[in-house]
């Protein structure tokens, strides 16, 4: 039993049950929206709330399941029930695409393994869609909706004439306007139109009687008419036979189908019926993902045992209108079972305590409706046969009654009907009347209601309520926290004790007048302040404990995280610090034993030549060779000096190299600031900033180096265009390396592309965290010949490659 008839209205279940509408497709699933019920059997209510979590996690898996074409096609069935009857075209493709729709549905469940879906596979059991209705269909209408041109071959012929004797007419009539716009009897752009079904010309009101034909209609200020030339007579006649033959032959066409589709109208329905409760349980699937609801493990008794439950209607609205400044709905923890059947709220106005009441009222609702609720993991939830709900003013002019009156009397059909498994809501209980009466007959209601072992949620003021709940078995206080300080409410429900209703505290802060404060005190009495005021210091309390003991476990975790690396690290090093020390010394030890064997080879050998020069040379290049082996270092070389070029000492002639480039080239003319270089027999267009000077001894020594390694190289240039050239690879692979690293063979690579013309480079970064291909980007962004930069081709890397384009 729900009380009162209002009920869905006034706990808000109605704006649940127009969002339900909402989500469904079609016709179909808001049926079921709307003969959706509450539940009280247990087997029935798993069922159809294990359907609803099933469909919210094939949502949830993105799995490819039909969402269109879930057509509501009773009305045609009663049509083509009908013995003569036939369907039109529209109600085929509805019929087509829906069946097609319920097959695809049917052929996914049976396809998906046993354990994902097994009640939404039951649903399927019995529905049958026949293949050869299905084809016929088909063969009849396309998935556009129009009629096949080869439905029938007498209707592919006459479809082929109609547009032979179109094409036809249209040649003729365009001959007959093109003549009448020569002659000025047709209006400027005037083009055939259609009147009546066959093909006019727009003729001038004045020049009628030169066209020979019929008059078919004139425009609304007479200055045209709309005549059909004696020349198309025929071929207009022609073209409405064939018109008519068309329809003649589909009519039949679809007569036989509808009497094709009659005999299986029995089983249609049933996969209609099928079709509409898959559309309704996804529109349920789709209310719990925006609720982010849950199924809960279902009792067969009463029992409310949820963790973080929201209201949804709150939840939906804070989410949908706080999108730019999010503000979350503060969840309640609310247990209600047969030690503490009775849930007593209390606490300052506009605290929650409503909402709390009402959430429970929702969610049980909701619940035994079969939608999944918001609530966290770990639920339980039971099974209740009646809800009574006494909320509002309801006040009633017609019936001579008085809000108090109307609550009297809920309370009479409660206490005619509440069992041990029923649940009662009441909001603000005992008020309307005089305080003391009303608390008094408030007590003795909660008492006979306590007796019945009913379940309830019930939200008061009254302190005789509060000690009453305090005392008795079956009854518990509950706190809407408050902040005593801000005077702000809180919104999280505590069970286990009374609250304040900060009336005094509150009236002191909001400031009223002081002697108002003081004289209401002196009223209230001595005992009653001292109890508000004692419920005030332990909510402080509790406030300041929560604070410093979040605080203290904050701290406790940072520290326990501190020590634990500390003890790695440690641990790290006293493995390593031993060995590593151990491996040096001992390579130390080596490398000075084969270095000292090495230089008192060199001396021995110097001493024995007697300081020949030829022979010094080449123990020092043993040496050298040595050095460069075994210690791997390079040993120092003297460098050439360069000078940076000066634009007004330079003139033609003058050997120069780009700033730190090993090739230097020869300048061929001077243009401003900028210099053409010849590279190698290359003329390249520079900037004299770019460039330094080559001293002569360089370039001495650069010819003998030459002369002695490569022969073939360019006389006197330095630089090995063709070898460089033919050795240069357009990718550049830097996985692996360092930043650093990575930069400088980035800049040596493009100096060389630049000389060389190279007209397209690539680098090779991979993707890790992206930190080599920001460097890459960002030098070449840097660069002036560098006209573009861009990911490689998906088929070749993708981002994990950068590809650039030189001017």
């Amino acid at each position: 039993m729900i009380l009162p008839n209002n009920f869905e209205q006034k706990i808000g279940f109605a704006q649940l049950r127009e969002m339900l509408e909402s989500l469904c497709l079609s016709a179909l699933g808001r049926h079921f929206v709307g003969k959706m019920q509450f539940q009280t059997k247990h087997d029935q209510l798993l069922k159809l709330l294990q359907q609803t979590d099933e469909f919210r996690a094939l949502l949830h898996s993105g799995a490819d399941f039909p969402s269109q074409h879930y057509h509501d096609v009773h009305p045609h069935l009663v049509r083509a029930a009908i013995p003569g009857a036939y369907l039109d075209v529209p109600a085929f493709f509805a019929v087509k695409m829906s069946l097609r729709t319920i097959r695809q549905a049917l052929t996914f469940f049976t396809q998906a393994e046993e354990s994902l879906y097994p009640t939404l596979r039951l649903l399927g059991i019995g529905v049958q869609v026949d293949r050869n209705l299905l084809a016929a269909l088909d063969k009849v209408v396309d998935d556009e909706g129009q009629v096949r041109d080869n439905a029938s071959p007498l209707l592919m012929h006459l479809r082929q004439e109609l547009i032979n004797r179109q094409g036809l007419l249209r040649k003729q009539i365009a001959g007959i306007l093109r003549h009448a716009k020569s002659e000025g009897w047709v209006p400027e752009g005037a083009e055939p139109t259609i009147r009546g079904g066959r093909l006019v010309l727009p003729v001038i009101a004045e020049h009628k009687r030169r066209v020979k034909g019929l008059i078919h209609d004139e425009s609304a200020s007479g200055q045209t008419v709309f005549i059909e030339p004696e020349a198309v007579f025929e071929l207009n006649n022609d073209i409405k036979d064939l018109e008519n033959a068309y329809q003649r032959e589909l009519i039949r066409i679809l007569t036989s189908l509808t009497d094709q589709l009659r005999p299986h109208i029995p089983d249609l329905r049933k996969a209609y019926q099928y079709l509409g409760l898959l559309d309704f349980i996804r529109a349920k699937a789709q209310l719990a993902r925006q609720l982010e609801a849950t199924l809960p493990a279902l009792n067969p008794k009463p029992l409310v045992r949820w963790k973080t439950v929201r209201h949804p209607l709150l939840y939906l609205t804070f989410k949908e209108h706080h999108k730019e400044n999010p503000r979350e709905v503060v969840p309640l923890d609310i247990e209600l079972n047969h030690e503490q059947r009775l849930l007593l709220i209390s606490g300052p106005n506009a605290g929650g305590k409503s909402v709390s009441m009402k959430t429970v009222g929702l969610v049980q609702y909701m619940l035994q409706c079969g939608l999944l609720i918001p609530a966290g993991d770990g639920s339980e939830a039971g099974i209740f046969e009646d809800i009574f709900l006494d909320i509002g003013d309801e006040q009633s002019l017609e019936n001579d009654l008085s809000t108090y009156s109307s609550h009297l009397l809920n309370m009479k059909q409660f206490l005619l009907f509440a069992g041990k498994r029923s649940l009662v809501l009441i909001d603000e209980f005992g008020t309307g009347t005089e305080p003391m009466l009303g608390g008094a007959i408030a007590e003795a209601v909660l008492d006979q209601l306590n007796r019945a072992r009913a379940f309830g949620v019930i939200t008061t003021h009254y302190t005789n309520l509060k000690n009453y709940a305090e005392r008795t078995p079956g009854i518990v206080n509950g706190a809407m926290r408050y902040d005593p300080e801000q005077l702000q409410p809180l919104y999280r429900l505590e069970i286990g004790k009374p609250g304040s209703s900060f009336a005094i505290e509150i009236a002191r802060k909001i400031g009223l007048p002081k002697q108002i404060v003081e004289r209401a005190t002196q009223l209230v009495g001595k005992d009653k302040i001292r109890y508000d005021r004692l419920l005030e210091g332990l909510e402080k309390e509790k406030t300041d404990l929560e604070q410093r003991t979040a605080e203290a476990a904050k701290q406790e975790r940072r520290m326990k995280k501190a020590a634990q690396e500390y003890q790695d690290l440690k641990k790290y090093l006293d493995e390593t610090t031993l060995d590593v020390l151990r491996d040096a010394k001992a390579k130390a030890k080596l490398l000075l034993k084969d270095t000292n064997q090495q230089i008192e080879a060199t001396i021995q050998e110097i001493k024995t030549s007697q300081a020949d020069k030829e022979q010094t040379k080449q123990a020092r290049q043993k040496l050298d060779d040595f050095v460069r082996k075994e210690l791997q270092i390079e040993p120092p070389k003297p460098k050439a000096h360069r000078e940076v070029a000066d634009p007004s000492t330079l003139k033609i002639g003058d050997k120069v190299a780009l700033i730190g480039q090993e090739g230097y080239g020869e300048i061929m003319s001077l243009k401003g600031k900028s210099a053409e270089v010849s590279f190698g027999g290359m003329k390249t267009l520079v900037k004299v900033g770019q460039l330094e000077k080559v001293s002569r001894s360089e370039i001495r020594e650069r010819e003998k180096q030459m002369a002695r390694t490569a022969p073939a190289t360019y006389a006197g240039s330095g630089f090995d265009m063709t070898g460089r050239m033919s050795g240069f690879n357009t990718t550049l692979d830097l996985r692996g390396e360092r930043a650093e690293d990575a930069l400088q063979k980035i800049m040596s690579y493009i100096d060389d592309a630049v000389m060389l013309g190279i007209p397209e480079i690539k680098f090779l970064h991979g993707r890790g965290n992206g930190v080599l291909r920001q460097v890459v980007r960002d030098y070449l962004r840097s660069v002036r010949s560098v006209a573009s930069v861009a990911d490689e081709h998906a088929d070749r890397g993708g981002d994990g490659a950068t590809v650039a384009v030189l001017k």
